[in-house]
């Protein structure tokens, strides 16, 4: 019980002092001394704080101080009274760290209905950037690019492309540049508002797309840098 009373703050004494009158009722310092094995001055110390606490009471009879417990519903109170002072406190701490701590998400994605799902979420943004386009991705999704590209263009979304296939040429709505084939790779990435999607062109295609600002705005920087080197 000594533990439980802990937690709401009390020490170990005065855990032992409360559960003494709590125990045997009404009693004199000298009393709870003999039940508690505390020295007296000791008592009279913790009683004064358990006093402050709310948790004891004690009337003057002759000179003398009669020390009582308060109903134990009184540690309720107390915990109520705590959470109505922190209760503020850590809404405002809530906001502070919700403000800052940056919101990510990694989903997994896998077959041609995932991919799919993926560049039908890139149709929600205004502007698209993809590092190592490849006329994979049209052998492996087909005629489904072919609505893609009606639907993006209808909705004058830009794309900013960088890849090492010279296959790839007229794409709608598209800027092209081109970098040595050496750097030819089936993994791509395709960079949206705070999403990076990172794609394997294989015959059952898998990507990850992770949802982070700071890691989006770190792929678009990189596609700059690449940008600059690629050709027109």
């Amino acid at each position: 019980m000594i533990e439980e009373l802990q937690q709401i703050g009390l020490t170990t004494n005065e855990c032992k002092v409360y559960l003494a009158l709590i125990n045997h009722g009404v009693s004199l310092a000298g009393t709870i001394s003999r039940k508690t094995g505390l020295h007296r001055r000791s008592v009279y110390d913790i009683t004064e704080m358990l006093v402050k606490k709310g948790l004891i009471g004690y009337i003057v009879k002759n000179n003398r101080r009669y020390f009582e417990a308060v109903h134990p519903q009184k540690i309720l109170d107390i915990i109520k009274e705590k959470e109505n002072i922190l209760s503020p406190l850590v809404n405002e701490l809530t906001q502070s760290f919700e403000s800052k701590k940056e919101k990510q998400e990694t989903n997994f994605y896998k077959g041609k209905d995932g991919l799919k799902t993926i560049f039908e979420e890139q149709l929600n943004h205004k502007e698209i950037f993809i590092l190592g386009a490849s006329t994979k991705a049209y052998e492996i999704l087909q005629f489904y690019f072919i609505w893609y590209d009606k639907k993006r263009k209808k909705k004058k979304i830009k794309t900013r492309i960088i890849t090492s296939d010279p296959k790839i040429l007229k794409i709608p709505l598209a800027d092209i540049r081109y970098i040595p084939e050496k750097y030819a790779s089936p993994v791509a990435v395709n960079i949206y508002g705070d999403k990076t999607a990172i794609i394997l062109w294989a015959k059952e295609p898998i990507a990850i797309v992770i949802k982070n600002q700071e890691i989006a705005e770190g792929y678009r920087n990189y596609f700059e840098i690449m940008w600059k080197i690629g050709k027109k």
